[in-house]
């Protein structure tokens, strides 16, 4: 069964930690997909061209089943993996990392690196501000001018997204219910409106729906 909710980032992050006068700088955005992960990998390298090591990690999707990692020519596994787990441990997704590392002149060791990789993602994802995606169906109601403000009301009272709105003849309202209430949808519509409105024909699209968490920091899990 495919998942009806994720959490992801709701703004970018970016910190910096030391370890030996090593200093680690991570980058925590959301992104969409595996395409606009690597783009911030570049950017980043882009930006801190004369750093030695951009090291990533990523999870995509509503059941964070794409996940990739890249060490960056530090040792294997003692970079992008550290990254990676912090990630997942936190229930995160769409989301992806970058650590940039000036070397600061001692040796760390492989695990070394991988505590202070990992550390360098766990600091960014503390200050992190998350946000709940919720999967939605989307459906059509027209209503008349006369009551479209009042259903617009009493509808977002109940939990009920708006979508669009769109005025012509009547006023067709774009709802947007999570999935596992969608099934009470035509018998809210029908209370609200005294009977006179149902979800149109040949509407009932999934998509996502983003809801503010209102948390900030730590972004962990379990």
């Amino acid at each position: 069964m495919e998942p009806t909710t994720c959490r992801t980032l709701a703004a970018p992050v970016r910190t910096r930690t030391e370890e030996r006068r090593s200093v680690f700088e991570c980058w925590l955005r959301r992104v969409e997909d595996e395409a606009a992960a690597r783009a911030v990998v570049e950017e980043a390298r882009t930006e801190h061209w004369g750093a030695g090591h951009h090291c990533s990690a990523f999870v995509l999707g509503p059941d964070g089943a794409t996940v990739r990692s890249n060490d960056d020519g530090e040792p294997a596994g003692s970079a992008g993996m550290p990254m990676l787990e912090v990630l997942t441990h936190a229930g995160l997704t769409d989301v992806v990392a970058v650590v940039t590392r000036w070397f600061g002149g001692t040796l760390l060791g492989t695990g070394g690196l991988a505590r202070a990789y990992g550390g360098a993602v766990r600091a960014a994802v503390e200050e992190a501000s998350t946000l709940t995606r919720v999967r939605v169906r989307e459906v059509d109601v027209q209503v008349g001018h006369d009551v479209a403000g009042r259903v617009e009301h009493d509808l977002r009272a109940r939990g009920v997204g708006i979508g669009d709105v769109r005025y012509g003849a009547g006023v067709t309202l774009r709802l947007q219910v999570p999935v596992t209430e969608a099934g009470d949808l035509p018998a809210l519509v029908s209370e609200l409106t005294g009977g006179r409105a149902e979800p149109l024909p040949g509407t009932g699209s999934e998509g996502w729906r983003d809801v503010a968490d209102d948390v900030q920091g730590p972004a962990s899990g379990g």
